[in-house]
């Protein structure tokens, strides 16, 4: 520093010349989160603290503050008001007691506010990487809004701190840029990840199985993010695109798990806003050219987002209703956190040519004394995500798909995802808002009357496509017996002969969700007969289903197998399933012909006499 100091004389005063600069009203920007300048920041508040009269009715604005935020406490309320954009730990007693203030808005347009004045920044205080031989700074770990504000200020201070990372991306800076320096090196903040307990690893888990090879991802922070992350070790070219970027990132960058080779926007790099993590992630992100850090109205920016194919949010609530509206920025009128940027990646990866919009949260808060899933949100909640904004919704009890259902049918879908305590409190809500039918009854694996359909094949037959029943023993025993010995090995791909009750069991025992069996009926009177059936069971490490079939041989070619086939896709799609793999023999040409007719993008290989198929569903 020496060096840039003899050439620059004029920005190394000492700090209390520099404190002197600030006119009282003056509206000043802090760094965010971990990139905050600790020394600097602490210096200006002692500062003012001895020159109580010197700085007055000055605003402070922030992202989100991971230290002590010392402005914020009663003593300072003549000389600053802290006003953020992210509710934070360290803030919320005093912008729920109305000593600072919060303002929502998607990060994503805060640069623009920014820019045009709406709210006009004075002072930058901000921290940097020390100089490149060029005379560049780097604002390292907090690029998000902090460029933007440099840029607009009329007086930028920079903490330069060797312990800050040079990174690459927008946050480049030149000493020319920075009216003062102040020297000092110290550890940067980290943020302490808490580890997943036994329930943010059953979310995660649940959610890694909607994470495909070559999906780019935007993650929070927090436990069940971490659980997320650590589950996804087995796939193959994931990116990432988020406003974070996690320690539990660099960990797949390192292991070759992530490498963004797949990604539609920048190609090969990694792409965030801002990082919060610990000093062996800082360490990894110094001067490393595979991770970019953009301002957040890049890397928020919906278009920009939906242009990522194969684009995966993740992101957490505190609470959502049973029609699907979520918050996840306070508990009734509560300010717990903020907008964020959830919104903005919800909707991106929504618009995203195979996007999933992922959200996540625990069924229970307070030590499983309240539920996470409610009838209604609480009086004075923000819905941070709409009805139409949520795809998915995971919690440690599974997976619900909420894109194009109906309130009754998300209604159940989220009761089945509470946790069992609520269950029958949440269906008499729902029975009371007129959410669900007035008789409704909630049974583990209650059989699904919705999914009860008349079909007409293509020579006319009107066959009656339903769920398989409890008591269907008898029907299914008689439907196998009836089958001829060429049948029954192509659906079996074994020379069985018999149907013991222990088999017939496997296929009246379901829960509907992981499993699904089709009949087709043709229905005289009070009287079924079974006339073909279909199977799928999901692998839920993959989101796949394994799909069987078998037709009456009276009844083969006449349509029944296409229209189980149509059927049974309809409602795999509707659990958000990926799509269907099966064996089949390399001689059964009909079956064949069956799946090659269909609108799926398959895949195929043949061994020992079985086509292997793996067919996913196009979007529609």
């Amino acid at each position: 520093m020496e060096e840039w100091r003899r050439k620059y004389p004029e920005k190394f005063l000492p700090e209390e010349e520099i404190f002197r600069r600030i006119r009282r009203g003056s509206r000043i920007f802090v760094g965010t989160g971990c990139g905050e300048p600790q020394h600097l920041l602490t210096s200006f508040v002692k500062w003012v603290e001895a020159h109580p009269k010197a700085l007055l009715g000055t605003e402070i604005f922030q992202v989100w503050s991971l230290g002590v935020s010392a402005y914020t406490e009663p003593k300072f309320r003549d000389n600053f008001r802290a006003n953020s954009f992210f509710v934070g730990p360290s803030t919320r007693r005093a912008v729920n007691e109305g000593e600072a203030d919060y303002t929502p808005i998607f990060l994503s347009k805060v640069p623009g506010l920014l820019r045009e004045g709406f709210i006009p920044i004075d002072v930058a205080l901000v921290q940097t990487s020390p100089p490149d031989p060029h005379g560049y700074l780097s604002l390292g770990i907090s690029v998000d809004i902090t460029k933007v504000a440099v840029e607009s200020a009329d007086l930028v201070v920079a903490q330069v701190n060797r312990h800050m990372p040079r990174t690459h991306g927008d946050g480049f800076l030149h000493l020319e840029e920075v009216d003062f320096v102040v020297p000092w090196d110290e550890p940067l903040l980290e943020y302490e990840e808490r580890l997943p307990d036994e329930v943010s690893q059953r979310i995660g888990k649940h959610v890694s199985s909607l994470v495909e090879d070559g999906d780019t991802l935007q993650v929070g922070y927090g436990s069940i993010p971490n659980a997320v992350l650590s589950n996804l070790g087995d796939r193959r070219h994931l990116g990432i695109h988020s406003e974070l970027f996690t320690d539990g990132m660099v960990e797949l960058m390192k292991s070759g798990t992530i490498d963004n080779s797949k990604k539609r926007v920048d190609r090969g790099k990694a792409v965030a806003s801002f990082c919060m993590g610990k000093k062996a992630t800082y360490d990894f992100l110094n001067d490393n050219p595979a991770v970019e850090f953009r301002t957040v109205d890049y890397t928020n920016d919906p278009l920009i987002i939906a242009r990522q194919h194969h684009m995966v949010a993740i992101n957490s609530a505190l609470e959502i209703d049973l029609t699907g509206q979520a918050t996840a920025e306070s508990i009734g009128g509560f300010f717990y956190s903020g907008l964020g940027g959830q919104a903005d990646f919800m909707r991106g990866a929504a618009l995203a040519r195979h996007g999933k919009a992922v959200l996540v949260l625990q069924s229970t808060a307070e030590g499983g004394r309240v539920s996470r899933i409610v009838p209604r949100l609480k009086e004075g909640a923000g819905v941070t995500l709409n009805r139409g904004d949520v795809q998915y919704v995971v919690t440690e009890h599974g997976v619900a798909y909420l894109h194009g259902k109906s309130v009754r049918e998300r209604a159940m879908e989220l009761i089945r995802l509470a946790h069992p305590d609520f269950r029958p409190w949440l269906i008499e809500e729902a029975k009371k808002l007129g959410l669900v039918f007035k008789d409704q009854v909630y049974v583990r694996g209650e059989y699904p009357e919705e999914l009860e359909t008349i079909k007409r094949t293509k020579t006319g037959l009107e066959i009656f496509l339903r769920p398989v029943k409890l008591s269907d023993e008898p029907l299914l025993k008689e439907f196998f017996y009836s089958l001829s010995d060429e049948s029954l090995y192509r659906r079996f791909m074994s020379p069985r002969k018999d149907m013991p009750h222990e088999q017939l069991q496997k296929f009246v025992v379901v829960d509907y969700i992981r499993q699904m069996v089709l009949l087709a009926v043709l229905r005289r009177e009070e009287r079924e007969k079974v006339v073909g059936m279909a199977q799928y069971v999901l692998d839920e490490a993959t989101n796949f289903a394994e799909v069987a079939f078998a037709v009456r041989d009276q009844y083969q070619n006449q349509g029944v197998g296409r229209e189980l086939l149509r059927q049974l896709t309809y409602i795999a799609r509707r659990r958000g399933i990926f799509g269907f793999t099966a064996q089949v023999l390399a001689t059964n040409r009909p079956m064949l012909r069956l799946f090659d007719s269909m609108n799926f993008s398959t895949q195929k290989r043949v061994s020992e006499g079985v086509v292997e198929l793996r067919m996913r569903f196009r979007r529609s």
